[in-house]
């Protein structure tokens, strides 16, 4: 079942959602109208700060705690915070989000609270060596946490290759293998990453690489990371063929084996998510444009997120009126 916008008065997008404290923690991007000219990399979407909600049930109320975090409080800010994450550990919650330094490049930053709805404090740098954008952050079972990171197009990631920026970012030639998602272990103190990250490759039936030109299919942006009856579950959109998918694989790591889409295009060019188990049952937090009519002016809602018994995942369809 798919279920009404969150929040009317509000426009928030990229949901990624946490249980904390036995309540539902939301963080999204907030949306507002800056009067920028529509583009392809993005730069209608000019965010400066982030709300965050909670709901102690999943039909109950999503309550706005306020600004956690603005642009203006961050040291080495230039412009745009796009899709956050969080994570806690050792009574600390900490807030992952991809910014442009005053370069234009995208970096991802980190920002310290004591609560899940913050207010956060940010670190005076971002996390050294990071790039691009829409930071995810799974804690697998043994307590290790893995970022998840990248975006095409407006995230810069074609911009770079093995870690290292290039001179002229492209994208690869439609019969070369897609652009990857990266992934890579945090630190301890969970402020820098752990090692260098590594490619988050998907592959095909027959085993092979995903080619950038699959567009139905390939990696674009909006990294999310769950586990489910052991196995990992990345899920990600497609961009400019806007589909949440997902791939299957045996650790954080993968290789993951390409499954299907867990949600077809809805209102809006952007698509993001999360998912996430709450009293025993499975959410997708998505946004659409239903209530604006616009690009840039998004709204979260959510939907019932059901398995089939051999662990693949039932395709959700918003029927608009």
């Amino acid at each position: 079942m798919v279920r009404d916008h969150l929040r009317k008065d509000i426009f928030i997008a990229d949901p990624a959602v946490h249980v904390f404290n036995g309540k539902l923690y939301i963080y999204p991007s907030h949306d507002f109208d800056a009067g920028v000219p529509e583009d392809d990399l993005g730069s209608h979407f000019a965010m400066e700060d982030y709300h965050i909600f909670s709901m102690d049930n999943i039909d109950s109320e999503a309550r706005d705690h306020g600004v956690a975090l603005h642009v203006k409080d961050i040291p080495w800010a230039g412009r745009q915070l796009w899709d956050c994450d969080a994570a806690y550990k050792n009574g600390k919650y900490y807030l992952y989000f991809p910014l442009k330094d005053k370069t234009d490049i995208f970096r991802i930053g980190v920002a310290i609270s004591d609560k899940p709805e913050g207010p956060f404090v940010p670190e005076p740098f971002p996390i050294y060596g990071s790039y691009s954008i829409d930071p995810c952050v799974f804690e697998d079972e043994d307590g290790r946490h893995y970022m998840y990171f990248g975006g095409i197009w407006g995230g810069q990631l074609q911009r770079y290759r093995n870690n290292k920026a290039i001179e002229c970012g492209r994208q690869p030639a439609d019969d070369e293998p897609a652009l990857c998602a990266k992934v890579t272990v945090m630190s301890d103190d969970m402020l820098q990453f752990g090692e260098e990250p590594k490619d988050v490759i998907i592959l095909d039936e027959n085993g092979e690489p995903l080619k950038a030109g699959d567009n139905e299919r390939r990696f674009f942006e909006a990294s999310w990371m769950h586990k489910y009856n052991g196995k990992y579950y990345f899920s990600y959109s497609t961009g400019d063929t806007h589909k949440l998918c997902y791939a299957i694989g045996d650790n954080p790591y993968g290789p993951f084996t390409y499954k299907g889409v867990i949600l077809n295009p809805v209102k809006g060019w952007t698509t993001h998510h999360s998912i996430v188990q709450f009293k025993g049952k499975w959410y997708l937090f998505f946004h659409d444009v239903e209530i604006s009519g616009k690009t840039h002016l998004r709204s979260i809602r959510f939907a019932d997120l059901n398995y089939k018994e051999d662990g693949t995942i039932e395709t959700i369809t918003v029927n608009y009126k």
